[in-house]
Protein backbone atom coordinates (compact mmCIF):
# COMPACT_ATOMS: atom_id res chain seq x y z
CA UNK A 1 0.00 0.00 0.00
CA UNK A 2 1.25 3.05 -0.65
CA UNK A 3 -0.21 6.56 -0.40
CA UNK A 4 0.22 10.11 -2.63
CA UNK A 5 0.09 12.93 -0.12
CA UNK A 6 0.49 15.39 -2.92
CA UNK A 7 -2.99 17.72 -3.17
CA UNK A 8 -4.92 16.74 -5.78
CA UNK A 9 -7.43 19.59 -7.74
CA UNK A 10 -10.97 19.29 -9.40
CA UNK A 11 -12.24 22.46 -11.01
CA UNK A 12 -14.12 23.45 -8.34
CA UNK A 13 -11.14 24.22 -6.62
CA UNK A 14 -9.45 26.67 -8.54
CA UNK A 15 -10.48 29.99 -10.59
CA UNK A 16 -8.29 31.67 -12.72
CA UNK A 17 -6.10 35.01 -12.13
CA UNK A 18 -7.09 38.07 -14.68
CA UNK A 19 -3.64 39.39 -16.18
CA UNK A 20 -3.46 42.43 -18.36
CA UNK A 21 -4.57 42.37 -21.63
CA UNK A 22 -4.41 43.60 -24.99
CA UNK A 23 -7.68 42.28 -25.97
CA UNK A 24 -10.52 44.34 -26.79
CA UNK A 25 -13.48 42.56 -27.59
CA UNK A 26 -14.40 38.85 -27.16
CA UNK A 27 -14.62 38.56 -30.74
CA UNK A 28 -10.67 38.89 -31.26
CA UNK A 29 -10.44 35.29 -30.00
CA UNK A 30 -9.44 32.47 -31.98
CA UNK A 31 -10.73 29.15 -30.75
CA UNK A 32 -10.15 27.44 -33.43
CA UNK A 33 -7.33 25.27 -33.70
CA UNK A 34 -5.14 23.18 -35.51
CA UNK A 35 -3.70 19.99 -34.70
CA UNK A 36 -0.62 17.69 -36.06
CA UNK A 37 -1.63 14.04 -34.86
CA UNK A 38 1.25 11.31 -33.54
CA UNK A 39 0.00 8.61 -35.84
CA UNK A 40 -2.48 10.01 -38.65
CA UNK A 41 -1.02 11.37 -41.20
CA UNK A 42 -3.67 14.34 -41.70
CA UNK A 43 -3.94 17.50 -39.96
CA UNK A 44 -7.54 19.10 -38.63
CA UNK A 45 -8.51 22.64 -37.75
CA UNK A 46 -11.74 23.21 -35.93
CA UNK A 47 -13.41 23.76 -31.93
CA UNK A 48 -12.24 21.32 -29.70
CA UNK A 49 -15.18 20.81 -27.85
CA UNK A 50 -16.62 17.26 -28.52
CA UNK A 51 -20.18 15.92 -27.71
CA UNK A 52 -19.66 12.53 -25.30
CA UNK A 53 -20.60 9.28 -26.65
CA UNK A 54 -23.79 8.85 -24.53
CA UNK A 55 -26.86 7.63 -26.37
CA UNK A 56 -28.76 10.66 -24.60
CA UNK A 57 -25.99 13.08 -25.92
CA UNK A 58 -23.91 11.54 -28.91
CA UNK A 59 -26.21 11.48 -31.73
CA UNK A 60 -26.78 12.15 -35.51
CA UNK A 61 -29.05 14.72 -34.67
CA UNK A 62 -26.26 16.32 -32.10
CA UNK A 63 -23.35 15.81 -34.68
CA UNK A 64 -25.41 17.94 -37.09
CA UNK A 65 -25.79 21.03 -34.96
CA UNK A 66 -22.40 20.73 -33.85
CA UNK A 67 -20.88 20.40 -37.07
CA UNK A 68 -22.55 24.03 -38.08
CA UNK A 69 -19.68 25.50 -35.47
CA UNK A 70 -16.86 23.26 -36.35
CA UNK A 71 -16.94 20.99 -33.28
CA UNK A 72 -16.97 17.86 -32.68
CA UNK A 73 -19.72 14.64 -31.60
CA UNK A 74 -18.53 11.25 -30.39
CA UNK A 75 -21.76 9.55 -31.96
CA UNK A 76 -22.98 6.64 -29.49
CA UNK A 77 -21.69 3.12 -30.48
CA UNK A 78 -25.12 1.80 -30.47
CA UNK A 79 -26.78 2.83 -33.45
CA UNK A 80 -27.27 0.10 -35.90
CA UNK A 81 -25.47 0.30 -39.34
CA UNK A 82 -28.29 0.68 -41.24
CA UNK A 83 -28.75 3.97 -39.43
CA UNK A 84 -25.53 4.85 -40.12
CA UNK A 85 -26.33 4.26 -43.90
CA UNK A 86 -29.29 5.96 -44.07
CA UNK A 87 -27.97 8.83 -41.99
CA UNK A 88 -25.48 9.24 -44.02
CA UNK A 89 -26.60 8.82 -47.44
CA UNK A 90 -27.50 12.30 -47.88
CA UNK A 91 -25.01 14.42 -45.70
CA UNK A 92 -21.94 16.23 -47.36
CA UNK A 93 -18.47 14.58 -46.46
CA UNK A 94 -17.45 17.72 -44.58
CA UNK A 95 -19.58 16.31 -42.24
CA UNK A 96 -17.25 13.20 -42.10
CA UNK A 97 -14.97 16.23 -40.41
CA UNK A 98 -16.92 16.46 -37.07
CA UNK A 99 -17.91 12.93 -36.46
CA UNK A 100 -16.28 10.09 -34.26
CA UNK A 101 -17.20 6.84 -34.68
CA UNK A 102 -17.32 5.17 -31.26
CA UNK A 103 -16.36 1.71 -30.53
CA UNK A 104 -16.01 -1.23 -27.68
CA UNK A 105 -13.47 -3.54 -27.77
CA UNK A 106 -15.24 -6.93 -28.34
CA UNK A 107 -15.02 -9.06 -31.81
CA UNK A 108 -18.17 -8.05 -32.60
CA UNK A 109 -17.13 -4.40 -32.35
CA UNK A 110 -14.49 -4.68 -34.19
CA UNK A 111 -16.14 -6.27 -37.24
CA UNK A 112 -18.78 -3.43 -36.71
CA UNK A 113 -16.31 -0.69 -36.61
CA UNK A 114 -14.65 -2.15 -39.87
CA UNK A 115 -17.72 -2.56 -41.90
CA UNK A 116 -18.62 1.06 -41.05
CA UNK A 117 -15.37 2.39 -42.20
CA UNK A 118 -15.73 0.25 -45.52
CA UNK A 119 -18.87 2.01 -46.43
CA UNK A 120 -17.84 5.06 -45.42
CA UNK A 121 -13.70 5.55 -45.54
CA UNK A 122 -13.96 9.03 -45.41
CA UNK A 123 -14.65 9.27 -41.76
CA UNK A 124 -11.64 10.15 -39.62
CA UNK A 125 -12.08 9.68 -36.33
CA UNK A 126 -12.12 6.28 -34.07
CA UNK A 127 -13.34 6.69 -30.54
CA UNK A 128 -12.39 3.68 -28.73
CA UNK A 129 -14.08 3.62 -25.63
CA UNK A 130 -13.80 1.63 -22.22
CA UNK A 131 -14.41 2.66 -18.64
CA UNK A 132 -11.38 1.22 -17.74
CA UNK A 133 -8.36 2.24 -19.98
CA UNK A 134 -5.86 0.04 -17.43
CA UNK A 135 -6.54 -3.20 -19.00
CA UNK A 136 -3.84 -5.06 -21.69
CA UNK A 137 -6.71 -5.88 -23.79
CA UNK A 138 -7.88 -2.76 -24.10
CA UNK A 139 -4.04 -1.67 -25.44
CA UNK A 140 -3.96 -4.90 -27.19
CA UNK A 141 -6.96 -3.52 -29.35
CA UNK A 142 -5.76 0.07 -29.63
CA UNK A 143 -2.46 -1.34 -31.56
CA UNK A 144 -4.94 -3.70 -33.73
CA UNK A 145 -7.00 -0.21 -34.98
CA UNK A 146 -4.14 1.30 -35.50
CA UNK A 147 -2.35 -1.35 -37.14
CA UNK A 148 -5.58 -1.64 -39.77
CA UNK A 149 -5.95 1.65 -40.42
CA UNK A 150 -2.81 4.09 -40.17
CA UNK A 151 -4.22 6.90 -41.61
CA UNK A 152 -7.48 7.50 -38.60
CA UNK A 153 -7.18 9.40 -35.99
CA UNK A 154 -7.96 7.51 -33.07
CA UNK A 155 -8.92 8.38 -29.62
CA UNK A 156 -8.49 5.85 -27.09
CA UNK A 157 -9.65 5.98 -23.09
CA UNK A 158 -10.26 6.57 -20.46
CA UNK A 159 -7.39 6.47 -18.11
CA UNK A 160 -6.26 9.35 -15.54
CA UNK A 161 -1.85 8.85 -14.68
CA UNK A 162 0.26 10.04 -17.44
CA UNK A 163 2.26 6.54 -17.51
CA UNK A 164 -0.78 4.95 -18.77
CA UNK A 165 -1.41 8.14 -21.30
CA UNK A 166 2.56 6.85 -22.87
CA UNK A 167 1.74 3.47 -23.22
CA UNK A 168 -1.29 4.63 -25.66
CA UNK A 169 0.27 6.84 -27.55
CA UNK A 170 2.84 4.39 -28.16
CA UNK A 171 0.32 1.98 -29.06
CA UNK A 172 -1.39 3.75 -31.80
CA UNK A 173 -3.58 6.23 -30.03
CA UNK A 174 -3.40 10.07 -31.46
CA UNK A 175 -5.60 11.28 -28.65
CA UNK A 176 -5.92 9.95 -24.99
CA UNK A 177 -9.38 10.42 -22.90
CA UNK A 178 -8.63 11.08 -19.37
CA UNK A 179 -11.07 10.99 -16.99
CA UNK A 180 -12.39 8.46 -14.53
CA UNK A 181 -15.40 9.24 -12.14
CA UNK A 182 -15.78 13.24 -12.63
CA UNK A 183 -18.76 13.00 -14.90
CA UNK A 184 -22.47 13.86 -13.46
CA UNK A 185 -23.97 10.30 -13.78
CA UNK A 186 -20.74 9.12 -13.06
CA UNK A 187 -20.54 6.46 -9.80
CA UNK A 188 -17.53 4.81 -10.51
CA UNK A 189 -16.01 6.67 -7.62
CA UNK A 190 -18.65 5.92 -5.33
CA UNK A 191 -19.24 2.25 -6.41
CA UNK A 192 -15.35 1.72 -6.41
CA UNK A 193 -13.44 4.25 -4.67
CA UNK A 194 -11.42 4.59 -7.71
CA UNK A 195 -10.76 8.26 -9.41
CA UNK A 196 -8.58 11.10 -9.84
CA UNK A 197 -9.49 14.82 -9.40
CA UNK A 198 -9.96 16.03 -13.11
CA UNK A 199 -7.93 19.07 -13.07
CA UNK A 200 -4.94 17.51 -11.74
CA UNK A 201 -5.17 14.34 -14.12
CA UNK A 202 -6.04 16.99 -16.57
CA UNK A 203 -2.61 18.74 -16.00
CA UNK A 204 0.06 15.45 -15.29
CA UNK A 205 -1.82 13.65 -18.42
CA UNK A 206 -1.36 16.46 -20.66
CA UNK A 207 2.53 16.54 -19.35
CA UNK A 208 3.00 13.53 -20.52
CA UNK A 209 0.99 13.64 -23.90
CA UNK A 210 2.45 16.65 -25.50
CA UNK A 211 6.13 15.15 -24.84
CA UNK A 212 5.42 12.58 -26.88
CA UNK A 213 3.76 14.89 -29.54
CA UNK A 214 0.10 12.87 -28.31
CA UNK A 215 -3.05 14.97 -26.73
CA UNK A 216 -5.75 14.91 -24.71
CA UNK A 217 -9.25 14.78 -23.85
CA UNK A 218 -10.54 16.43 -20.86
CA UNK A 219 -13.85 13.66 -20.05
CA UNK A 220 -15.78 14.94 -17.81
CA UNK A 221 -16.62 17.25 -14.87
CA UNK A 222 -17.55 19.99 -16.45
CA UNK A 223 -20.84 21.71 -15.24
CA UNK A 224 -20.66 25.10 -16.52
CA UNK A 225 -18.91 27.11 -19.52
CA UNK A 226 -15.95 28.07 -16.81
CA UNK A 227 -15.11 24.47 -16.28
CA UNK A 228 -14.55 23.91 -20.08
CA UNK A 229 -12.04 27.14 -19.62
CA UNK A 230 -10.90 24.93 -16.90
CA UNK A 231 -9.74 22.26 -18.82
CA UNK A 232 -8.33 24.50 -21.66
CA UNK A 233 -6.55 26.25 -19.24
CA UNK A 234 -4.81 23.35 -17.54
CA UNK A 235 -3.75 21.81 -20.50
CA UNK A 236 -6.52 19.73 -22.70
CA UNK A 237 -6.19 19.96 -26.33
CA UNK A 238 -10.07 19.11 -26.59
CA UNK A 239 -13.14 19.06 -24.25
CA UNK A 240 -15.27 16.02 -23.64
CA UNK A 241 -19.22 17.25 -22.54
CA UNK A 242 -21.98 15.14 -21.53
CA UNK A 243 -24.41 16.75 -18.97
CA UNK A 244 -24.31 19.90 -20.68
CA UNK A 245 -25.40 19.06 -23.56
CA UNK A 246 -28.12 16.63 -22.40
CA UNK A 247 -31.90 17.64 -22.41
CA UNK A 248 -31.94 19.53 -25.60
CA UNK A 249 -34.21 18.78 -29.04
CA UNK A 250 -30.83 16.81 -30.11
CA UNK A 251 -30.10 15.10 -27.38
CA UNK A 252 -31.25 11.31 -27.01
CA UNK A 253 -33.74 10.51 -23.80
CA UNK A 254 -36.55 9.28 -23.08
CA UNK A 255 -39.19 13.07 -22.49
CA UNK A 256 -41.23 13.10 -19.46
CA UNK A 257 -43.88 15.70 -18.27
CA UNK A 258 -44.11 16.30 -14.25
CA UNK A 259 -46.39 18.96 -12.87
CA UNK A 260 -46.24 20.67 -15.87
CA UNK A 261 -42.89 20.87 -16.49
CA UNK A 262 -40.57 18.79 -19.45
CA UNK A 263 -37.99 16.79 -18.74
CA UNK A 264 -35.28 13.97 -20.65
CA UNK A 265 -33.99 11.51 -19.14
CA UNK A 266 -30.41 11.47 -18.95
CA UNK A 267 -27.49 8.29 -17.92
CA UNK A 268 -24.50 7.28 -17.64
CA UNK A 269 -23.77 4.07 -20.12
CA UNK A 270 -22.82 1.65 -17.38
CA UNK A 271 -25.87 2.42 -15.62
CA UNK A 272 -28.49 -0.05 -14.96
CA UNK A 273 -30.92 1.86 -17.23
CA UNK A 274 -28.15 1.64 -20.30
CA UNK A 275 -27.17 -1.99 -19.49
CA UNK A 276 -30.62 -3.01 -19.08
CA UNK A 277 -31.58 -1.34 -22.38
CA UNK A 278 -28.28 -2.18 -24.72
CA UNK A 279 -27.19 -5.54 -22.79
CA UNK A 280 -30.31 -6.98 -21.06
CA UNK A 281 -29.39 -6.06 -17.30
CA UNK A 282 -26.42 -5.48 -15.48
CA UNK A 283 -24.27 -8.57 -15.24
CA UNK A 284 -24.13 -10.84 -11.94
CA UNK A 285 -20.96 -10.39 -11.71
CA UNK A 286 -20.43 -6.31 -11.65
CA UNK A 287 -21.98 -3.36 -10.09
CA UNK A 288 -23.78 -0.42 -12.33
CA UNK A 289 -21.17 2.63 -11.95
CA UNK A 290 -23.88 5.06 -13.45
CA UNK A 291 -26.88 6.83 -12.15
CA UNK A 292 -29.97 8.28 -14.10
CA UNK A 293 -31.40 11.54 -13.60
CA UNK A 294 -34.02 13.97 -15.23
CA UNK A 295 -32.82 16.87 -16.90
CA UNK A 296 -35.39 20.26 -17.48
CA UNK A 297 -36.08 20.36 -20.99
CA UNK A 298 -33.81 22.76 -22.63
CA UNK A 299 -35.02 23.50 -26.16
CA UNK A 300 -32.60 23.92 -29.38
CA UNK A 301 -29.17 23.06 -28.43
CA UNK A 302 -27.68 26.46 -30.02
CA UNK A 303 -28.30 28.59 -26.89
CA UNK A 304 -25.76 26.13 -24.81
CA UNK A 305 -23.47 26.21 -27.65
CA UNK A 306 -23.15 29.56 -27.79
CA UNK A 307 -23.08 29.92 -24.25
CA UNK A 308 -19.86 27.36 -23.64
CA UNK A 309 -18.01 29.38 -26.16
CA UNK A 310 -18.94 33.16 -25.31
CA UNK A 311 -17.54 32.18 -21.93
CA UNK A 312 -14.23 29.96 -23.50
CA UNK A 313 -13.66 33.51 -25.22
CA UNK A 314 -14.38 35.61 -22.13
CA UNK A 315 -12.20 34.18 -20.25
CA UNK A 316 -9.15 34.13 -22.57
CA UNK A 317 -9.78 37.75 -22.85
CA UNK A 318 -9.24 37.77 -19.07
CA UNK A 319 -6.15 36.19 -19.32
CA UNK A 320 -4.78 38.11 -22.55
CA UNK A 321 -4.77 34.93 -25.09
CA UNK A 322 -5.63 35.66 -28.62
CA UNK A 323 -6.01 32.10 -29.48
CA UNK A 324 -7.69 29.22 -27.64
CA UNK A 325 -3.90 27.76 -28.04
CA UNK A 326 -2.67 30.22 -25.96
CA UNK A 327 -4.86 29.50 -22.59
CA UNK A 328 -2.83 27.06 -21.49
CA UNK A 329 0.00 29.49 -21.18
CA UNK A 330 -1.48 32.15 -19.99
CA UNK A 331 -2.93 30.74 -17.38
CA UNK A 332 -2.50 30.72 -13.29
CA UNK A 333 -4.39 29.29 -11.54
CA UNK A 334 -5.69 30.75 -7.51
CA UNK A 335 -6.53 27.49 -5.59
CA UNK A 336 -9.66 28.54 -3.73
CA UNK A 337 -9.79 27.57 0.17
CA UNK A 338 -12.38 25.71 1.68
CA UNK A 339 -13.96 28.57 3.49
CA UNK A 340 -14.65 30.02 0.09
CA UNK A 341 -17.10 27.58 -0.59
CA UNK A 342 -18.93 27.52 2.13
CA UNK A 343 -22.07 28.93 2.60
CA UNK A 344 -23.10 31.86 5.39
CA UNK A 345 -26.35 32.65 6.43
Amino acid sequence: MHIEADIKLGFKDVLFRPKRSTLASRSQVNIERTFIFKHAPQPWTGVPIIAANMDTVGTFEMAEALAHHKMLCAIHKHYSEEEWQQWLADKDTSLYEHIMVSTGVSDNDFGKLQRLLCQHPGLRFVCIDVANGYQQSFVDFVRKVRQHYPDKVIVAGNVVTGEMVEELLISGADIVKVGIGPGSVCTTRVKTGVGYPQLSAVIECADAAHGLGGQIISDGGCTCAGDVSKAFGSGADFVMIGGMFAGHDQSGGEAVEREGKQYRAFYGMSSTTAMGKYAGGVANYRASEGKTVMVPYRGDVEATIQDILGGVRSTCTYVGAAKLKELSKRTTFIRVQEQENRVFT
